[in-house]
């Protein structure tokens, strides 16, 4: 997720990355030429809920390239002019106000872009919803893009638009709760929250499902690398960790909820004769995760939302939490600090 009290001085962004999984045992599963599995009992679906995110995304940025309107804004010559100026009104803010190619931060706000003081004082709740469909310029759109076609677009074949896209929703909200809390200054866009639950659900399925898979320390070592590497990539200035962090924990949790595969000799209980006993759907530690993760969302939810409206400054309730969004150094300063 991009942030900054403006967009001058560079805009961060953040996207996801895909990482393959391990190829799966007997028990009725097959491997297929992707990364990701899918039941030799189950539907294969057709993904068609993370294309129409895509092309969501896309249309809000051009409406707010519209509404931004860069040649009739006043810029003075130290900021230039706008940039691709045959593209009439779409055209992008000057480099010096905007590196991404994109509308001014008046603008992002103006469309629904986080802000504290405006969710809080003047009970705007509505941004959180708002601000994971917004970007800061074309770059930050197509990286984030990108990211979602390559994660989400497997996910929705194995799993169906109703789970993932429940993923996709209220991970993108729970990282603009946390974000809420600890950004108070400026403002922060993009749907990186949302990407990262994508990640955070696909590490959780892994481990609920653990037995039907091989090579699961390969699997597993991969994710984590991926999801690492994003998270650092979160520590750089102008980039919204905070908004990465609960998206990534909000989806990690609900792959526990909703990723669960049931046993094989549930699936094939049809086949069994007349009167023979079958198993239960699930095996009973993914019972445990369920209930587990499901108590913890909820309260988690609850109280980061009760405390974001009263106002609680998440600096002040965690001193070294600032660390977790951007760490000082010879080379950069960072503006939360």
């Amino acid at each position: 997720m991009a942030r900054g009290g403006d967009l001058e001085g560079g805009r961060g962004i953040k996207s996801g990355g895909g990482g393959g999984r391990g190829s799966p045992a007997g028990n009725g599963y097959s491997s297929t030429s992707a990364p990701y599995l899918i039941e030799e009992t189950g539907t294969q679906w057709t993904s068609w809920l993370v294309p129409m995110f895509v092309v969501a995304n896309i249309a809000v940025f051009l409406v707010a390239m519209y509404i931004n309107d860069c040649p009739k804004q006043y810029h003075s010559r130290a900021e230039g002019s706008c940039v691709a100026g045959f593209l009439g009104r779409f055209s992008f803010e000057p480099i010096r106000d905007n590196p991404l190619f994109g509308p001014s931060s008046a603008t992002l706000e103006k469309l629904g872009a986080l802000q504290w003081g405006k969710i809080v004082e003047k009970h705007q709740g509505w941004r959180l919803v708002t601000c994971m469909w917004l970007h800061a310029g074309i770059i930050h759109l197509i990286a984030n893009m990108l990211s979602l076609v390559v994660i989400g677009v497997r996910l929705e074949q194995q799993f169906g638009f109703v789970r993932v896209g429940i993923i996709y929703l209220v991970s993108g909200f729970g990282g603009s709760v946390l974000s809420s809390l600890f950004l108070r200054a400026g403002i922060a866009v993009g749907a990186s929250g949302a990407l990262f639950g994508l990640l955070g659900a696909m590490l959780s399925e892994l481990i609920t499902n653990w037995t039907i898979y091989t090579n699961k320390a390969a699997a597993l070592v991969t994710l984590f690398v991926i999801i690492a590497i994003n998270l650092a990539i979160g520590i750089l200035p102008h980039v919204d960790n905070f908004a990465h962090i609960g998206g990534f924990l909000s989806g990690f949790l609900l792959g526990f909820v909703l990723l669960p595969r049931p046993q094989f000799a549930w699936l094939e209980r049809r086949n069994l004769p007349a009167g023979a006993g079958f198993k239960s759907k699930y095996k009973p530690y993914q019972y445990v995760l369920w209930v587990v993760s499901l108590a913890l969302l909820i309260a988690g939810f609850t109280v980061a939302l009760v405390m974001l409206f009263r106002g609680v400054n998440g600096h002040e309730s965690c001193h070294w939490c600032k660390y977790l969004s951007c760490i000082p150094t010879s080379k950069w300063k960072c503006d939360t600090f």
